[in-house]
C-alpha cells in the first residue's frame, strides 16, 4: 500500500477523538448540520452513550437510509443548516463535518446565524473543512473543483467573527487519512455520491483514472487530506 503527501506534522485518524479533546462530550445534546451516513454521529453515541445527537441532512436518499437504521440516542430530521426546525437555544454543540462547503454561498450567513440561534449561550460550532490542496484534491478537482466553495465557507466564519454572536476559541490544521483499495473504490465513493451529480462520462472516468492509477499500488493508496478545524463560542448576548 501507498501512502501519499504529508502537509501537516499531525495526523488525525479519529476525528471523534480529536474533538474530545476539545469539548467535554458527555451529556451533551448535540446537532450535525449535513450529517451524511452519521457514521461520528453514531460512534459518539457508543462512546458516550449519555449524549444525545440530532443530525439534520438534505439528501433525501441518505436520509432514508439513516432512517432505516436507528440507533438509541439519535434523532434524524430532514432540513439545511439554513432553516433550522427547532426552538432557540436547544442544543449545546453543533457539529459540521465537510459539509459548510456544500451550502450554497448565498445561505452560508443564514445559515451560520440560524446555528447560533438554536445554540444555547455559550454552545460551541466546531466546524471541520478540508483545505483545497493535496494530490487527492488534484485527482477531485478533475471533476469536481471545490476551490471556490470552499474559500467561500472559511470567508463566511471570518464574516461571523465580526457579528458580535461568536468568538473563535480554537484552530488547528492537520492531516486525515483516506484509504482507497483501488480505483473502483474510490469512483463509487468519491465520484457518485448520491447528493450530487458530478456528470461523470466515459472520457471523464478514464482521466480520472488515468491520473489516479499511479498513486496506487498492489494493496491500494492512502492519501494524507488536509484539513482545517475552527472551533467557535456562542456568545452570551444577542447581536
Amino acid at each position: 500500500m501507498r501512502k501519499i503527501d504529508t502537509e501537516h506534522e499531525m495526523l488525525i485518524k479519529d476525528e471523534l477523538t480529536f474533538l474530545a479533546g476539545l469539548v467535554a462530550l458527555e451529556s451533551l445534546d448535540i446537532i450535525e448540520l449535513g450529517c451524511g451516513k452519521a457514521d461520528m454521529a453514531r460512534e459518539l453515541l457508543r462512546r458516550y452513550p449519555d449524549a444525545r445527537v440530532t443530525g439534520l441532512e438534505v439528501d433525501q436518499v441518505q436520509h432514508a437510509k439513516n432512517r432505516a437504521n436507528p440507533q438509541a440516542g439519535l434523532t434524524f430530521v430532514a432540513a439545511g443548516a439554513q432553516a433550522i426546525p427547532f426552538a432557540q437555544a436547544r442544543f449545546d454543540l453543533a457539529v459540521m463535518l465537510k459539509s459548510l462547503h456544500h451550502i450554497p454561498q448565498a445561505l452560508m450567513k443564514q445559515a451560520l446565524d440560524d446555528i447560533a440561534r438554536v445554540l444555547k449561550p455559550g454552545g460551541l460550532l466546531y466546524v471541520s473543512e478540508p483545505v483545497f490542496a493535496g494530490s487527492l484534491n488534484d485527482i477531485s478537482r478533475l471533476y469536481n473543483d471545490e476551490e471556490v466553495v470552499r474559500g467561500y465557507a472559511q470567508q463566511a466564519l471570518d464574516e461571523a467573527l465580526l457579528n458580535g454572536k461568536w468568538v473563535q476559541v480554537a484552530q488547528e490544521r492537520f492531516d486525515m487519512p483516506a484509504y482507497y483499495k483501488n480505483f473502483e473504490d474510490f469512483e463509487i465513493r468519491n465520484m457518485r455520491p448520491s447528493f450530487a451529480e458530478h456528470k461523470i462520462d466515459d472520457i471523464k472516468l478514464a482521466q480520472v483514472k488515468a491520473v489516479f492509477d499511479p498513486y496506487c499500488g498492489e494493496n491500494g493508496v492512502t492519501f494524507d487530506k488536509p484539513q482545517h478545524v475552527r472551533l467557535l463560542k456562542r456568545t452570551s448576548f444577542s447581536a
